[in-house]
C-alpha cells in the first residue's frame, strides 16, 4: 500500500470512528429525551411494562446480532484486500438469508411466548408490549447484515443514519401513537404498547433506508471498483458459513452474556420485591423509575467511550503486530488513561449530581425522582468499571485473547445474578440490591480484564499509577463544584439554571485541573484524531 492510501485509509477509519461516536451520543440523547414524555403519559408503572419488553427484545437482539454484523464486515473487508468481488457478494447473500431466518424465527418466538415472559418477569400486562416490539426483531436482523456490509467497506455514514433513524422513529412515532391512544381512553397497558410500536415503525423505516442506500450503492457502482476483480471465484457456502460462525460466536457470547443478566435483573427486581411484601403495583413503580430514570444516564459514558476505544484499539494492533514493545506500552497506557479521564468525572459527578440531574431533565416527577435519585448515585461509581470494560475487552481482542472477556464477563453476569436475588430480597436492601449488583458485576469483570492485561500486555503501568490522577483532579474540580451548588441552591433555592451553570462549570473546571495535576501528557493527546493540532495549542496555552 502506498502511503498516500495508507493516510486515506487512516483518515477514512477516523471519520468512520467520529461519525459513529457522534451518532451513538445522538441515539443516547435521543432515547434520554424520548422517555420525559413517556414517563408523562404512562408513569412509572406504565413505563415498567415498557421497559421489561424491551429487555426482553434486547436479550432476543443481543443473541441474533451481536456477533454476525462483526463477522460479515471482517470478511467483507479482507475479500476487498483480495479483491474477490464475487466473495463479497456471496458472503452478504449468505447472511442476509441467516439473518432472515433468525428474524423471523426470534419474531414468533417473542409473540407466541409473549404471556409466558409475562409471567416469568411478574408483569401481566407487559404481554402486549412484547407483542407490539416482536417484528423489530425481523427488521433489526435484515438491517444489520445490511449495515455489516456498509461497515466491510468502511462506509460508516448508513448505519449512523439509520441509528438515527430508529430513535427519532421511536421519539416523535412513539410519542404521537402514544398521544393517539391516550385521548382514545385505552388502558396504560395498551397505551404503553402503542408507544413500543414508535420503535417498532421507526425501525421498520431504518431498514428502508439501508434498503435504498444498499440499492444506489450497488448502481453507483462502488461494488466493481478497480482494485476489484470480477474474475476470481468465490468460496464455497460451507466455508464461509464456517468462517462466520467462527468469528461470531465470541462476540455474540461476550455481548449475550449481559443482556441476558439485564433480564434476569428485571425478573427479579419485580419478583423478588414482591417476595418481601411489595404488591404487583408497588413493585413495578420501583424497576419503572429505576430503569426509566437512573439506568438510560447510567448507560450514556459507556456508550460515548465505544468510539474512542475503536480508534485505539488498531493502533494497539499495529504495534503489537510490528512487535514494538514501545509503541505498545505507550499506546496500553494511554487508551487506559484517556478512558479513565473520560469516564472518572462521569462517575463522581453522577454520584454527587444525581438528583440535580434527574430534576434538571424530569421535572414535575418527584415521587419518581425520590426513587431513583439514591440508586442512580450507586449506579455512578459503575460508570468507571462500565467505561472500563469497554475499552478492556477491545484490548484484549487486540492481543488475540477473544475467550478472557468471554470468561470475566460470565463470571461478571454470575455475581450479578446471585447478588441480585439475595440483595433485592432483603427488607432493608430491596431496590438497591440491583445497582449494588451491577456495581459488583463490573468491578468482577474489569478486575479479571486487568490480571488477563498485565499477563499479556508489555510494560503495564498498573491501575494505581494510571488513574490516581484522574481521580484527584474528578474529586477536586466536581467536589468543589457541587460545593458551590449545595451553597447556591441554599441561599437562592433550586433551579434548572444554577444546576445546568454548575455542572458546566465543574466540565471547565475538571479540564484545568486534569491538566494542572499532569493527569494527561503528550502522547494521550496525540493518540487521539486531530491529536496534534490539539496538543499544539494546548502548548501554545502552556498547559502541556
Amino acid at each position: 500500500m502506498t502511503e498516500e492510501k495508507s493516510v486515506g485509509s487512516k483518515k477514512l477509519f477516523l471519520s468512520g470512528v467520529a461519525i459513529m461516536t457522534l451518532s451513538t451520543a445522538l441515539v443516547k440523547i435521543i432515547g434520554l429525551l424520548y422517555k420525559i414524555p413517556m414517563l408523562n403519559y404512562l408513569g412509572a408503572e406504565g413505563m415498567a411494562s415498557f421497559n421489561a419488553a424491551y429487555d426482553i427484545y434486547t436479550m432476543f437482539y443481543m443473541v441474533s446480532t451481536a456477533g454476525l454484523p462483526v463477522a460479515v464486515s471482517i470478511l467483507i473487508s479482507e475479500n476487498r484486500v483480495r479483491g474477490n468481488v464475487k466473495n463479497i457478494k456471496r458472503v452478504y447473500h449468505i447472511t442476509l438469508a441467516l439473518f432472515f431466518i433468525i428474524g423471523s424465527l426470534g419474531m414468533l418466538a417473542m409473540m407466541l411466548g409473549s404471556n409466558q415472559f409475562a409471567q416469568w418477569i411478574k408483569m401481566d400486562d407487559a404481554a402486549y408490549c412484547i407483542v407490539a416490539i416482536a417484528p423489530t426483531l425481523f427488521f433489526i436482523c435484515i438491517s444489520s447484515a445490511m449495515r455489516g456490509f456498509f461497515q466491510g467497506h468502511q462506509i460508516m455514514a448508513p448505519t449512523a443514519v439509520s441509528q438515527v433513524i430508529e430513535a427519532l422513529g421511536k421519539l416523535v412515532l412513539g410519542i404521537l401513537l402514544a398521544s393517539w391512544a391516550l385521548k382514545k381512553g385505552y388502558s396504560t397497558p395498551v397505551v404503553a404498547s402503542f408507544a413500543v410500536l414508535g420503535l417498532t415503525i421507526g425501525v421498520a423505516l431504518s431498514m428502508l433506508y439501508l434498503i435504498i442506500t444498499k440499492i444506489f450503492f450497488r448502481a453507483m457502482g462502488v461494488q466493481s471498483a478497480p482494485e476489484l476483480d470480477e474474475t476470481l471465484l468465490p468460496e464455497s457456502k460451507g466455508s464461509i458459513l464456517q468462517k462466520l460462525v467462527k468469528i461470531s460466536i465470541p462476540i455474540t457470547i461476550s455481548s449475550s452474556v449481559m443482556g441476558i443478566a439485564r433480564l434476569v435483573d428485571t425478573m427479579f427486581i419485580s419478583r423478588r420485591l414482591q417476595d418481601i411484601g411489595f404488591t404487583q403495583e408497588a413493585a413495578k413503580v420501583f424497576y419503572g423509575a429505576y430503569t426509566t430514570l437512573a439506568v438510560p444516564i447510567f448507560n450514556l459514558p459507556p456508550a460515548i467511550i465505544t468510539g474512542i476505544a475503536l480508534s485505539l484499539v488498531p493502533m494497539l494492533t499495529s504495534a503489537i503486530e510490528a512487535k514494538s514493545r514501545e509503541k505498545e506500552s505507550m499506546v496500553l497506557s494511554s487508551s487506559l488513561r484517556i478512558c479513565s479521564l473520560f469516564a472518572m468525572p462521569c462517575s463522581v459527578g453522577i454520584c454527587l449530581f444525581s438528583k440535580p440531574i434527574l430534576e434538571l431533565i424530569f421535572s414535575g416527577r418527584t415521587a419518581d425522582i425520590e426513587i431513583a435519585y439514591p440508586l442512580l448515585a450507586i449506579l455512578g461509581i459503575s460508570v468507571l468499571f462500565a467505561c472500563l470494560m469497554t475499552v478492556t475487552n477491545a484490548i484484549l481482542q487486540a492481543y488475540k485473547q477473544e475467550l478472557k472477556p468471554i470468561i470475566s464477563m460470565a463470571v461478571g453476569a454470575l455475581i450479578k445474578i446471585i447478588f441480585d436475588y439475595f440483595l433485592i430480597g432483603i427488607n432493608g436492601i430491596n431496590i438497591y440490591g440491583a445497582p449494588i449488583s451491577t456495581f459488583l458485576c463490573n468491578a468482577t469483570v474489569m478486575a479479571m480484564n486487568f490480571y488477563f492485561i498485565k499477563k499479556y500486555a508489555a510494560d503495564f503501568e498498573g491501575i494505581v499509577k494510571l488513574f490516581y490522577r484522574p481521580l484527584a483532579a474528578a474529586v477536586v474540580s466536581i467536589g468543589a463544584a457541587f460545593g458551590l451548588y449545595t451553597f447556591v441552591c441554599f441561599e437562592f433555592g433550586v433551579s434548572r439554571l444554577y444546576t445546568i451553570a454548575c455542572i458546566a462549570l465543574a466540565a471547565l473546571l475538571y479540564l484545568f485541573v486534569a491538566l494542572l495535576f499532569r493527569a494527561v501528557d503528550a502522547d494521550d493527546i496525540k493518540i487521539l484524531p486531530k491529536g496534534e493540532k490539539i496538543y499544539a495549542l494546548l502548548h501554545k496555552l502552556k498547559l502541556l
